[in-house]
């Protein structure tokens, strides 16, 4: 007997997951939407999945707070990865908040994301070189995961020969945030913080001998601050490092990879973009709103309040569920059609607020110009066998993805 969209809702519980629902998500997501969108989980906290709501809780950073200190405790104990997840930028509430992001804010300005814009072609067309050369390619080794580990690498100043591990250390770390993980995940994210933060207190000497331009080099920004007088403590200098390899990382990878499969999945629209490269700005929109690249956010209440109806007292854990609002009706006309051209489109995949992603203009730029030379390069790539996706549910996008480059 097939599930209705009530006992689907109602079935839902977050930590214990379907391998239906990872690969899928959306069907449990409209059924949530439709009937429990405050659903009260297991654990005491709520899910939330209509725009509206998210749109509410970010904006309110009062009253529902992102720091992570009381639920990160019981699942990272006195480790590593409790220390880097309650330090970096997107785990902290204003005033810490607000100094850091001013700071990061102060070396992506558009003049600086526009300087990068050169560089980045160039980084793209060298990656399209190497692949017409295989024909048979893996779209995220070979393509999505290359292009953001050389744009973060450059603005942290690592060099080439030091940013072999940088991806293992991201996926590792990031995996980590998963609503449940076992002992080997959060092993190897501790490893990786370990190892990452070792590899930051010889770079950040380096700097430190021999500071950068503050203007481009998000390192030497951070260590000497953005004139005020205000300073990051050393912790907060090595972890917001590891911070903005991961954001910067695995969101793109994944908008690059979700976005060339979705292209590949509807061709009408594909060949629409193709014979007119001026979408691809609405194209990029589309794709981080149809397949969110961060799918889940968190929050705790500082105060009683009242979400849809329900009460909840203070200390309540919130689970924003972006991919779902992203494709709320209440939002976004015919909402799990996938439309290049889509406009408007004031999708939360860079969250909204306070909060809202610092590096997403410079997201922008490399899904838009990976995008548009790839697709002038190779009209008639195929996806050539099944895609392996992480089995993640908080980062949607791809392992692998095998791809021929020419029909």
């Amino acid at each position: 007997m097939e599930t209705t969209a009530s006992e689907l809702a109602t079935a839902f519980e977050i930590e214990r997951l379907t391998p239906e629902f990872y690969a899928d998500p959306y069907p449990t997501y409209r059924a949530l939407r439709a009937h429990q969108p405050v659903k009260r989980l297991r654990n005491g906290g709520y899910f939330l999945t209509r725009y509206d709501d998210l749109v509410a809780v970010y904006k309110n950073t009062t009253l529902f707070s992102s720091d992570k200190q009381r639920e990160f405790a019981p699942k990272y104990g006195a480790s590593l990865l409790f220390e880097h997840h309650t330090t970096s930028l997107v785990f902290n509430d204003p005033p810490s908040h607000t100094r850091v992001r001013r700071l990061i804010i102060g070396a992506l300005t558009p003049r600086a994301i526009a300087g990068m814009e050169p560089d980045l072609i160039a980084l793209v067309d060298r990656l399209l070189d190497a692949m017409a050369a295989k024909n048979e390619v893996d779209l995220i080794e070979d393509f999505a995961a290359a292009i953001p580990i050389e744009v973060i690498g450059n603005l942290l100043g690592v060099p080439h020969g030091e940013r072999g591990p940088l991806r293992d250390w991201s996926l590792a770390i990031l995996g980590a945030l998963e609503p449940v993980i076992g002992p080997e995940v959060f092993a190897r994210g501790n490893d990786a913080v370990r190892d990452f933060l070792a590899y930051l207190e010889t770079l950040i000497a380096r700097r430190r001998a021999a500071p950068g331009d503050p203007e481009k080099d998000v390192l030497t920004r951070l260590i000497q601050g953005d004139g005020s007088g205000e300073q990051l403590s050393s912790k907060e200098l090595l972890h917001n490092c590891i911070f903005l390899l991961n954001a910067g990382h695995e969101t793109t990878t994944n908008l690059i990879g979700n976005g060339l499969v979705a292209l590949a999945a509807h061709p009408a629209e594909k060949q629409r973009l193709i014979a007119d490269p001026g979408l691809t700005r609405t194209a990029v929109e589309e794709i981080l709103r149809y397949e969110s690249s961060n799918q889940l956010g968190n929050r705790i209440t500082t105060a009683e309040t009242e979400i849809g109806g329900i009460t909840m007292p203070a200390n309540t854990s919130l689970t924003l569920c972006i991919g779902a609002a992203n494709r709320d009706p209440a939002q976004f006309p015919d909402p799990d059609r996938f439309d290049v051209g889509r406009t408007p489109n004031r999708h939360l995949a860079f969250a909204t607020g306070p909060h809202q992603c610092a590096g997403m203009a410079l997201a922008r730029l490399e899904g838009a110009i990976a995008l548009r030379r790839f697709l002038a390069r190779f009209p008639n790539y195929a996806i050539s066998g099944a895609p392996a996706r992480g089995g993640r549910a908080r980062f949607r996008g791809f392992l692998r993805v095998p791809c021929r480059l020419s029909a």
